[in-house]
């Protein structure tokens, strides 16, 4: 109870309410224009929270990957594309109905559906993390081990269409973690003699470069899908709402889908597209006799809204608890809780148990704040889709160097954005994912220096890995994956 309210302490003031406003703002811009994302929005602005207090920067970046998947349904429902992935369902129904004269309708079912979906992935967030963590308590060296051995074996499960190139590009993010001195023998790697790289390659330029600066690449050349898409002449369209007992008719389904969101979300190596589509596909089943799926059904709005919102705090699980990133956005967040000093991992709850609880209450606000948001600026919302792309690219391009800079206040890590952009924009254009870029290089260093750690303890022996139970189960854990998406990947012809 004590924790609670030191929790509450450092929560309820007006610079985090007006700090989580903003990230949900800017969350909805980047989510509501194809190409963006939530993901891009917090790699932008994560070098501007560098002289931020710990809980208000925390929130404000919880804020925009919220208002993010809400954001995505906006350009999905107005013309047929996709902010975000985890919006890729909403557009089978939404767009239908705003074809019908009900784009704001659509809108409005979108926005409460997202809301509740959070709010219910928030909850979860608060009350299950630090049951969890207490189990985690007990991990050593060798459980870490079996852990990011885990987390990479993840790499697999997001390498699209080719898991040879995933683990390539896997393989990259482990080596660019190499450089710089090792924390264990002292010596430097892969520095070429360049004094600068002696601190190692800062992953928040990785970021930049992989995420914002290959996309804006992929945008000048005219390569990004969704370019093409059609725009709704929004004169006579109706103004109409969602009624009070539609929302109460669709309250099982957003449970449900709420639900199948959290645990999927829950999931490292999942994400909300995939909750999405489940969960349109368990109310598509369940459809009544007058229910008209792909025609557009409230239903099938609210089914996959009310999901990938599910799936956004409940990502934060595995992080928080495990410091395992559940997909590439977790990565991000991994990086700005590293850079405002607190260790992911199974001590976290006790090391800096007030802030963690200050930052899920705070998870919980953001989702009410999304909703007053996408109430009164919906029509501002709806401007985004309109902006020029060209001064869109210029715009972004400026700020990504100027937090590249901000960075260590050296042009040196403006040049090392450049450089992984044009590689990642090289990758992507031969089919190597960008994700596991991140993930390699986030979970190569925790395999490395705790592998090291445990042949110590164990005086060289790898048996220490096979004696421990939770460090057993997540070597077992890692082999079923691998077989599963090796079966996978042959039956689909991968």
């Amino acid at each position: 109870m004590e924790l609670v309210i030191s929790a509450l302490g450092q929560l309820l003031t007006f610079e985090n309410f007006v700090f989580i406003n903003v990230g949900t703002f800017i969350g909805i811009i980047f989510g509501a224009i194809p190409g963006m994302s939530g993901n891009l929005g917090i790699t932008v602005f994560l070098p501007f929270t560098f002289s931020m207090g710990t809980v208000p920067a925390l929130l404000m970046l919880c804020g925009i990957f919220f208002g993010s998947n809400f954001g995505g349904s906006i350009s999905a429902i107005l013309i047929n594309t996709p902010g975000t992935n985890g919006a890729c369902a909403t557009l089978l129904d939404g767009y239908p109905l705003a074809k019908k004269g009900h784009p704001l309708k659509a809108l409005d079912m979108a926005l409460i559906a997202s809301t509740f979906g959070g709010l219910v992935s928030a909850l979860c967030l608060l009350f299950f993390s630090p049951q969890i963590s207490k189990v985690a308590m007990s991990f050593g060296a060798p459980e870490y081990f079996a852990l990011a051995l885990f987390g990479l074996s993840i790499i697999a499960s997001v390498s699209g269409k080719s898991i040879m190139k995933g683990l390539i590009s896997g393989s990259v993010g482990m080596l660019v973690a190499t450089v710089g001195i090792d924390s264990v023998s002292g010596m430097t790697r892969f520095t070429f003699g360049n004094i600068k790289m002696y601190n190692g390659i800062k992953m928040i330029a990785v970021l930049l470069g992989v995420y914002a600066v290959a996309q804006l690449i992929a945008r000048i050349n005219g390569t990004e899908a969704g370019g093409q898409a059609s725009r709704l002449d929004m004169k006579g369209m109706k103004s109409d709402r969602v009624s009070f007992k539609e929302v109460k008719s669709l309250l099982p389904t957003m449970g449900k889908s709420s639900i199948i969101g959290s645990v999927i979300g829950a999931i490292p190596g999942t994400g909300s597209a995939i909750a999405a589509y489940i969960s349109y596909n368990e109310a598509k089943r369940r459809a009544k006799p007058d229910e008209h799926f792909g025609e557009g059904e409230l239903k099938g709005i609210a089914a996959p809204e009310s999901a990938n919102n599910g799936a956004t705090a409940s990502c934060l699980i595995p992080l928080l608890t495990l410091g395992i990133p559940g997909d590439a956005v977790a990565a991000t967040l991994m990086g700005a809780f590293t850079m405002h000093g607190l260790v992911v991992g199974p001590k976290l709850f006790v090391s800096s148990g007030s802030v963690i609880y200050a930052m899920m209450i705070g998870c919980v606000i953001a989702q009410l704040f999304m909703y007053l948001q996408g109430r009164y600026l919906m029509p501002v919302f709806v401007k985004i889709t309109h902006i020029p792309q060209d001064l869109l690219t210029a715009l972004l391009m400026v700020v990504c160097c100027a937090g590249a800079f901000a960075i260590a206040n050296s042009p040196f890590e403006v040049y090392v954005m450049l450089v992984f952009g044009v590689v990642a924009y090289v990758m992507n254009k031969f089919g190597f994912p960008p994700v596991p870029i991140v993930l390699g290089m986030v979970l190569g260093p925790i395999a490395e220096s705790n592998l090291r750690n445990s042949l110590t303890l164990s005086k060289g022996s790898w048996m220490i890995f096979v004696q421990r139970p939770i460090c057993l189960m997540f070597i077992v854990l890692t082999v079923v994956l691998i077989f599963l998406l090796k079966r996978s990947a042959k039956k689909n012809g991968i």
